[in-house]
């Protein structure tokens, strides 16, 4: 198998560039087609329009009717042809990003991706989630490519709120140590191949990222300015996250994630919430050195990420249910099966409650 490395054919990253979205396009075409919520066209338009006027480009928008559903790819690939759309743009969230990636993917055009917020590190991926019109996971839709461009206004992203970005580094958190597994596993990665080189040291880079300006960055965007350590951790979210996860590979942090979406109290969380709760899991299940746990719980506890059950919002804990998501975690074909060793239900079960323990441990008033 060959070693694989994808990313975006571009990324363009600074304070105030959606005004510059316009002449990043022409390289890709002059019709922009938007998709994009309809507040978030309130926002945007004048900004776009403003940096419009000195290029060639003719803009059309579609609001996004909130779901990426295979109906709402089929009505915005109609709304595009009728307005002749030569490049889908993306502004927005995940859904958003999705949808604008399908439609592009299906009708044979190039997609430009906008994120609004950083809390995953989605927007560079070739991939899409397709959900049905009442919002139930449906499939994965696996794309040829990642987008062919990726721009990011920090100005915008910093203003969201922020447990959004916070909740970006937790996403963002699991990237090298899952990465780590896969190397150490030959296990593939996400676009085909195995991990090169370069996606080990930009998953390495995220986490160092993290570490030295994740506090600095949390306290600034609660104050709803853009400092560089905010900079630097928009890129580790989108980015080097974006890169390290799908061209390193996925392990058990993510599984972890998926199984506990069994687990009803966890729904009110953000997806990188409970990532990072599996980050930690699955060092636990390694039995990684202590010190990398302490550093990790330290982190989370710092930038207000959750390291226990309670923190995720399972204030009683049953036994039965946790083990509904430990056998969730290790379905037949979940990541956590890239792990260097073999994972079982019950390990996986060991391994949350002895993470809640570290957890409360290290976190209690002294």
């Amino acid at each position: 198998m060959a070693n694989i490395i994808g990313s975006p054919s571009r990324y363009i990253q600074g304070k105030g560039e959606l005004k510059n979205l316009c002449s990043h396009a022409e390289k890709c075409g002059k019709n922009l087609f938007i998709l994009t919520s309809e507040s978030g066209r309130k926002r945007v338009e004048p900004v776009i329009n403003e940096g419009m006027k000195d290029t060639s480009c003719a803009v059309t928008y579609e609001v996004f009717g909130g779901e990426c559903s295979k109906t709402e790819i089929n009505r915005i690939i109609d709304a595009c042809r009728e307005k002749n759309g030569e490049v889908i743009v993306g502004i927005g969230g995940g859904k958003t990003h999705d949808t604008a990636k399908a439609v592009a993917y299906y009708m044979n055009k190039p997609v430009i991706i906008v994120p609004t917020i950083a809390s995953t590190d989605a927007p560079c991926s070739a991939l899409s989630v397709i959900y049905t019109e009442e919002g139930v996971f449906e499939e994965y839709l696996f794309l040829p490519s990642s987008p062919n461009m990726v721009l990011v206004d920090t100005d915008i992203v910093s203003k969201a709120p922020s447990r959004l970005l916070i909740a970006g580094m937790g996403d963002a958190l699991a990237t090298y140590f899952e990465a780590r597994a896969c190397q150490k596993s030959n296990a593939a990665n996400c676009v085909g191949g195995k991990s090169t080189k370069a996606a080990m040291a930009l998953a390495e880079l995220c986490y160092d990222t993290l570490l030295e300006n994740g506090l600095s960055a949390a306290l600034a965007v609660k104050e709803k300015v853009c400092t560089k350590a905010v900079e630097n951790i928009i890129e580790a979210n989108t980015y080097l996250s974006g890169i390290g996860f799908e061209s390193g590979g996925l392990a058990g942090a993510h599984a972890i994630h998926n199984g506990l979406t069994a687990i009803e109290e966890t729904h009110s969380l953000y997806h990188g919430e409970k990532v990072a709760f599996g980050t930690l899991v699955q060092l636990i299940l390694e039995d990684a050195d202590s010190d990398e746990i302490d550093t990790v719980i330290g982190f989370c506890e710092e930038v207000g990420l959750p390291v226990t059950l309670e923190g995720l919002g399972i204030k009683e804990v049953k036994p039965e249910k946790i083990m509904d998501a430990a056998r969730l975690a290790c379905a037949p074909g979940e990541t956590i099966h890239n792990m260097p060793f073999e994972v079982t239900p019950e390990d996986v079960y060991a391994a949350i409650m002895g993470a809640d323990a570290m957890g409360r441990y290290l976190t209690c008033d002294e």
